[in-house]
């Protein structure tokens, strides 16, 4: 596994607290007071885990000029799941299974704002490609703000082929598309459902695009054709989360 890090403090507390995440070492600026350095430190020692107290140029240099807030973990790199393990979250809560699919987004800051969305959305899961996708690095973890402790990320090589199974296994799939027949908000988004997100630039590829049952398009009133992937999501997943619960699932 190779080795990475987790920079800010609400990211590095909550990777401590959830505990899913090797922390191999914790580097603090020297000199730096504040009540959340405090709590690092706590648990830190709690789960006997080393830190240093390092110069700020340090850090700096760590995560490349990036907000530290003068905290970094040096970790392993964050480990995927399996979809079955995603389904088996929803089996446990008694729930029917609500996923995200990624198709392309390469972008980490996209990625992980999805992951935060995903998980505040109540959503089981996200499911990615291993092929034409960002990886669950730093930034993506810092951008989730702790989500990625929480909210589990299957890496899948083949993203239509597993779209095709979970739909043998009862799921519908609803992809965004600018030319979807339907708005997001006309097209039924209860019960077992897995919402596809594509790229900025070309969308889903074609081979997911067919895999969906149904395709949706965000009403675009203004100048603009397209929004930001993650901006995308956001508007999804919330009204699968009204059409839940007006149906009494949620």
């Amino acid at each position: 596994m190779r080795e990475d890090i987790i920079y800010g403090r609400n990211p590095v507390i909550e990777a401590l607290q959830a505990g899913n995440t090797t922390i191999d070492k914790l580097f603090i600026q020297d000199g730096l007071k504040h009540s959340q350095i405090g709590t690092i430190r706590n648990l830190a020692k709690e789960k006997n885990i080393t830190y240093r107290f390092v110069d700020k140029r340090k850090l700096d240099s760590m995560c490349d000029g990036e907000n530290h807030q003068g905290v970094i973990a040096q970790t392993a790199a964050h480990s995927y799941c399996e979809v079955s393990d995603i389904l088996n979250v929803a089996k446990e809560k008694g729930e029917t299974p609500f996923l995200v699919i990624l198709d392309g987004i390469t972008d980490p800051h996209n990625l992980g704002s999805i992951i935060r969305t995903a998980n505040a959305a109540g959503a089981h899961g996200v499911i990615i490609p291993k092929n034409r996708s960002a990886v669950l690095n730093s930034t993506v973890a810092k951008v989730s703000a702790g989500a990625i402790e929480y909210t589990k990320v299957a890496r899948v090589t083949n993203l239509a082929q597993t779209i095709e199974k979970l739909k043998k296994e009862g799921m519908w799939i609803v992809g965004t598309d600018l030319l979807g027949e339907q708005t997001h908000s006309e097209c039924s988004m209860t019960g077992s459902v897995g919402i596809v997100i594509g790229s900025e630039g070309e969308g889903m590829s074609r081979l997911v695009r067919e895999s969906c049952d149904f395709l949706v398009k965000i009403p675009m009133i203004g100048e603009i054709e397209s929004l930001n992937a993650s901006v995308a999501a956001g508007v999804l997943l919330y009204e699968v989360v009204r059409q839940k619960r007006e149906k009494g699932e949620l």
